[in-house]
């Protein structure tokens, strides 16, 4: 359906602006300035946000459950993650990566352990709710840590593995409490309430990182 009324965005891009085609300069420069306080609050919002954009290189961390880890790429092992407390000095015997080399390990690495921890952590969740195993499918979305939809498939953020386990766990039981409630009513945070109790304490968390 055709926008009637214009309309704003604010996420990690920054600020979108929505104009229907018979929108005039004036109006949208008008609507603008009547925003002004708006715009500067979610702006700043999302300025303060923790991204979990990642760095591809050879000595980049890469955050695991909220513990930094490397990779480590010998002359004499294939490359492999190791957490930075057990990195011992071996630069003298490190092999140079390629950006691209780089990215396709620790994507690879990511994915792996994404699909065991959230497996794990919807079987759990989901036994405590009494529900069916629910489909697992990663997502790459860029505004949403998860999603679940009537064919009782669950999405969740890839990028959530980077986080502490405490906010995986808000994000499956707030996902699984829709294939009951497929909405956000009082009856749908009671349940979501009555398998993680400290929901709020988590969302708030989880609204200081961006995706």
């Amino acid at each position: 359906m055709r926008r009637r009324s214009i309309g704003l965005k604010v996420n990690h891009s920054g600020l979108t602006v929505y104009v229907p085609s018979d929108k005039t300069q004036f109006q949208v420069e008008s609507f603008l300035q009547k925003s002004t306080v708006w715009i500067t609050k979610y702006l700043g919002r999302w300025e303060n946000k923790k991204s979990l954009k990642l760095i591809w290189q050879q000595d980049a961390i890469f955050p695991l459950l909220g513990e930094p880890w490397q990779l480590l790429a010998l002359a004499s092992d294939s490359p492999k993650m190791i957490p930075l407390a057990a990195r011992i000095a071996t630069k003298n015997q490190e092999v140079s990566l390629s950006c691209k080399q780089i990215e396709t390990i620790v994507m690879a690495w990511y994915s792996h352990q994404a699909m065991a921890c959230f497996s794990e952590r919807i079987a759990y969740y989901a036994d405590k709710l009494a529900l069916p195993l629910p489909q697992l499918r990663l997502s790459q979305a860029q505004s949403r840590w998860g999603s679940c939809n009537i064919k009782g498939i669950v999405r969740l953020n890839w990028r959530l593995i980077q986080m502490p386990v405490h906010l995986i766990d808000y994000v499956v039981a707030h996902e699984l409490a829709h294939l009951i409630e497929m909405n956000h009513s009082k009856a749908f945070w009671r349940i979501v309430g009555s398998i993680y109790p400290d929901y709020l304490g988590a969302r708030k968390e989880l609204n200081t990182f961006s995706c």
